[in-house]
């Protein structure tokens, strides 16, 4: 693909993004889509070996989709959650392949449909989860790491210094996996699991 193509690409892709954000700030955590390299980073904790497949939560424009899929998950082993409408139908029309579902996060026995029941290998999510109380993300966090094998990752990207969820040890645990300086603004990337 040429330079301009691709600039062109990058550009329509900051501009819905931007959209999306002046119309739904609460739905859209920043003013720019994720970079490349910080997609790259959160996709690297999936285990492509595991045959499982993946559960993205918040594609937004799908640079994150893109990563996912570039790690060596095959579009068919991803399921990717979009709240947004306009994004979900970009989502689909640019990416396919890719079980894109519209629907919402926080209610996911309804959202998942015949994917419900299934164990993921990994969770990569960008929900804005500072727009949340406290107890729904919490509750979000368990509802994953219950879909998921003990010891395997959901990792969440934040604008905050601290883990966008408060520390409950005894359910699990947390750890901070990178903080990407190349990305606008600035990203935290953290990892919670259980034992």
């Amino acid at each position: 693909m040429r330079l301009k193509e691709r600039l062109g690409r990058k550009f329509d892709e900051e501009i819905r993004f931007f959209k999306g954000w002046i119309d739904g700030p609460k739905s859209v955590g920043a003013i720019l889509p994720t970079s490349a390299v910080t997609a790259k980073r959160m996709a690297s904790v999936i285990e492509p070996s595991s045959g499982l497949p993946v559960l993205e939560l918040g594609p937004g424009t799908g640079i994150i989709t893109k990563a996912i899929i570039d790690r060596g998950i095959a579009p068919e082993n991803l399921v990717s959650v979009e709240y947004s409408t306009d994004f979900f139908q970009h989502l689909t029309r640019t990416i396919p392949g890719v079980n894109f579902i519209n629907g919402d996060a926080f209610d996911l026995d309804r959202t998942l449909g015949e994917w419900k029941d299934r164990t993921f290998d990994a969770v990569i999510s960008a929900i804005p989860l500072l727009s949340f109380p406290m107890e729904r993300r919490i509750a979000l966090l368990e509802d994953l790491l219950d879909r998921m094998p003990a010891g395997r990752p959901v990792v969440q990207i934040t604008y905050s210094p601290v883990s966008p969820i408060d520390a409950r040890p005894e359910r699990f645990q947390i750890k901070h996996l990178d903080f990407i300086v190349r990305n606008i603004p600035p990203a935290q990337l953290w990892v919670y699991s259980r034992g």
